[in-house]
């Protein structure tokens, strides 16, 4: 058995069975190793972007990691906005990055790049192979470390891959959480029960039924707020669950909402900063004289850790009642006329199926969905969590593979749609069950709104670099050419219509909604 064929069987004892990849030469090895371990499916995207996006769709939904197969450090490079994203949303995540043969890499070859280096910047684990006798061992131990919620990337020489060894026997990962630290969580229990005005922040896997079932048991008990970030990476929503209120985007409105707050218990996710530095604006959205207390902090298992709080709050009485959870799913009417970004948004909470996933890459044009959906049938929810765009349509592609019984749906952002457009044919290859919504406003509409916040009147150079026109991108021949039906509507009516339609076909499909 070669070093590609151990590292393969490796993966498949671990529970690794589906690799996205865009390979090279050096990974030859190991894509001829998928033909004879049996147990992984690869899957080919045109860009590595995509593949990383995928990986990072399929970890959120699954919480465990699939396996990103890249080609040497620019392959990784044209991976890593999304990685990016996925480190945010601490999404388990594996990369396998080929290397050049070691005694190939002094020659400095033309592809040849400081690979540890680029992996440093997105990776909570890494590990250069050392020879084909350890490959096994390595490969385990980053498979391990995914399950923390981080980026594992091992980087593997190509006469490692050919090497041939003569133990078949494969490591198997290793893990636990760290112990809860009750210290922390009788703070926290303190600082609730002072009856200060308080909230209850939670990011991470405390955003899944298990740590949301937990975090209404602690607001029934205190009467504290649920708030998380602006971009979760994944969260469950809808009826059944109590409702979770995101921090906005613009400062001010952040300040303005969390200014209410004497008190604030940061479960999973940390203190909530500006976006961007804007002059006269603390990057703190906090301020030091709310009083803090941090719980769920380094390897500690979120959910546990809320549970174990509402345990030692108990029900206080039980003196707040329960009208903080829908139990019966509510839409909103269908809209009628011209289409507006505000009627999209309708249209999609009025017709999106139950334990529908939600990419949201909409940007500006769906600021108005979320505070449509709390009362909606169940679904799962992904946003943009590193807020490097172009994340969308690949992260879709990863929820589609994850879970093929479940209809995506990707509110998707016309320019931010373009960085990874390829996800598009990935799609079709597969079959995938994604219907992506094209929120078709030609133009990187989030710098006009800055420029307007800022009080400046753009001039034409400025103007001609938030504009996507001329010319019109053709989105219908775009998809089709990919081969994705695609039609374009701009009425709600018309968006109505076609939706139904998306969904009721297998496969994917895409929708211009013309805002």
């Amino acid at each position: 058995m070669n070093g590609a064929e151990l590292l393969v069987k490796t993966a498949v004892a671990a529970g690794i069975h589906v690799c996205f990849a865009n390979a090279g030469t050096t990974e030859l090895p190991i894509t001829i190793a998928f033909d004879s371990i049996p147990g992984i499916r690869p899957i080919l995207a045109l860009f590595e972007g995509v593949c990383t996006g995928a990986a990072d769709g399929y970890g959120r939904m699954l919480d465990k990691p699939a396996m990103n197969l890249l080609h040497l450090g620019p392959g990784f490079a044209n991976g890593i906005a999304n990685l990016h994203n996925a480190r945010r949303a601490h999404t388990p995540i594996l990369n396998v990055i080929g290397e050049h043969a070691t005694w190939h890499r002094p020659a400095d070859a033309p592809l040849t790049m400081d690979i540890e280096a680029l992996v440093g910047t997105v990776s909570g684990w890494q590990r250069t192979n050392k020879s084909v006798e350890s490959l096994s061992r390595d490969m385990a131990d980053a498979i391990s470390a995914t399950f923390y919620g981080q980026i594992a990337s091992l980087i593997v020489p190509q006469n490692h891959q050919w090497a041939e060894h003569n133990d078949d026997t494969v490591s198997l990962p290793g893990f636990l959480f760290d112990p809860v630290e009750h210290d922390s969580i009788e703070a926290a229990a303190q600082l609730l029960r002072t009856g200060k005005k308080a909230a209850l922040m939670i990011g991470g896997r405390a955003l899944r039924t298990r740590g949301l079932q937990a975090a209404v048991r602690i607001k029934r008990a205190t009467g504290c707020d649920l708030l998380t970030g602006t971009f979760p990476g994944y969260m469950e929503r809808g009826a059944g669950l109590p409702p979770v209120s995101r921090i906005p985007y613009f400062p001010e409105q952040a300040t303005s909402m969390l200014s209410q707050y004497q008190g604030i218990v940061l479960a999973g996710i940390k203190a909530p900063v500006t976006f961007f530095g804007y002059q006269g604006i603390d990057s703190q959205v906090l301020t030091e004289y709310q009083q803090t207390v941090h719980i769920g902090t380094g390897r500690q298992n979120i959910i546990e850790v809320l549970e174990g709080l509402a345990d030692a709050l108990g029900m206080l009485g039980n003196s707040h009642g329960r009208e903080d959870v829908v139990t019966e799913p509510q839409r909103p009417q269908l809209p009628q006329g011209a289409l507006t970004a505000e009627k999209a948004c309708l249209t999609l909470a009025a017709l999106q199926p139950e334990h529908a996933i939600i990419v949201d890459e909409g940007l500006t044009s769906v600021f108005s969905y979320y505070s449509l959906t709390a009362a909606l049938p169940p679904h799962s929810l992904m946003t943009i969590a590193g807020g490097s765009i172009g994340y969308g349509m690949p992260c879709a592609v990863g929820a589609a593979i994850a879970c093929p019984d479940r209809p995506v749906i990707n509110l998707q952002a016309d320019g931010s749609a373009m960085y990874t457009v390829q996800a598009l044919w990935t799609e079709a290859r597969e079959g995938l069950n994604v219907t992506t919504l094209i929120c078709s406003n030609r133009s990187y509409n989030i710098l006009k709104l800055e420029l307007q916040r800022a009080g400046i009147e753009p001039g034409p150079k400025a103007l001609s670099l938030a504009e996507l026109r001329p010319p019109v991108i053709d989105w219908v021949s775009i998809a089709r050419g990919f081969g994705v039906p695609a039609v374009s509507v701009s009425t709600a009516e018309g968006l109505a219509h076609a939706l139904k339609k998306a969904l009721e076909e297998p496969g994917p499909h895409l929708i211009e909604m013309v805002l």
